[in-house]
């Protein structure tokens, strides 16, 4: 644990009671107080000495764990390599960017000038904070309870959703199966990238067509923060378009 930082001002902790009660959660009982609150929620970027990243670290350590026990006490019909792919999703930068923006963790971030001022790292700025809280929970308080009572009504929401989702959020994967049992082969991508800005969610755009087929047209496009996101929207679209029967694949000639 770091050296006990300034103390903090009756402002701030205001500004953290409010937020942990409106996250469900009370005012750590430990000794720390809300100094760990406090650090997991002032970005590098601020220049401080104590700042996010020790906590990051942990917060990835606990979040897996608590993960894997929310799935294990709510899901245990669910095979383990079923699980493990739910846990993916649910432990992902995109899951804790969403997390960030609808709990509103950018009103207690401190950042500085510049972070501050580039939108297009803001879903990363937000995945890193809420990471870095999830480590100061557990540390605060000694236990996975205070990460349970926060995390897991959105996980809930989100295991459902992906459970109704007939692909889990893998459309590459499913349009590489939905091909390959039409004898049409693998799904060819295309992509480039727009944008230098990193977190910018149009970085990357991409196209998917199957070149063994009759329809040489992209079946789908896609933008993403990575290739592997963009890749992944046009297999979506491609997908819905397939079963949607808004185009229709044979093999080409010959094929």
């Amino acid at each position: 644990m770091t050296p006990p930082g300034p103390a903090l001002s009756p402002r701030r902790q205001r500004q953290l009671l409010a937020f942990l009660a409106n996250l469900g959660l009370e005012e750590p009982t430990g000794p720390s107080g809300l100094a760990p609150i406090d650090e997991a929620l002032t970005h590098t970027s601020a220049g401080l000495a104590r700042n996010h990243e020790r906590l990051e670290f942990l917060g990835d350590a606990v979040l897996r764990l608590a993960a894997s026990e929310h799935l294990q006490r709510l899901h245990p019909q669910l095979s383990v390599g079923a699980r493990a792919e739910l846990r993916a999703q649910i432990v992902s930068d995109r899951w804790l960017a969403e997390l960030g923006e609808r709990c509103g963790i950018d009103a207690v971030v401190r950042l500085g000038a510049m972070a501050a001022g580039d939108a297009a790292a803001r879903p990363t700025i937000r995945a890193e904070a809420c990471e870095a809280l999830i480590g100061a929970l557990y540390e605060a308080w000694g236990t996975l309870e205070p990460v349970h009572g926060w995390l897991s009504p959105h996980w809930s929401e989100s295991i459902a959703a992906l459970l109704a989702d007939p692909h889990r959020h893998n459309w590459k994967q499913a349009l590489q199966e939905w091909t390959q049992a039409r004898g049409l082969g693998l799904p060819v991508y295309r992509g480039e990238e727009c944008s230098q800005l990193h977190g910018d969610p149009r970085r990357f755009h991409s196209t998917v067509a199957v070149a063994t087929s009759a329809t040489a047209d992209p079946l789908g496009e896609g933008w993403g923060r990575s290739r592997r996101e963009a890749e992944q929207q046009a297999a979506s679209a491609a997908l819905k378009a397939l079963e949607q029967g808004a185009v229709e694949l044979r093999p080409a000639p010959g094929c």
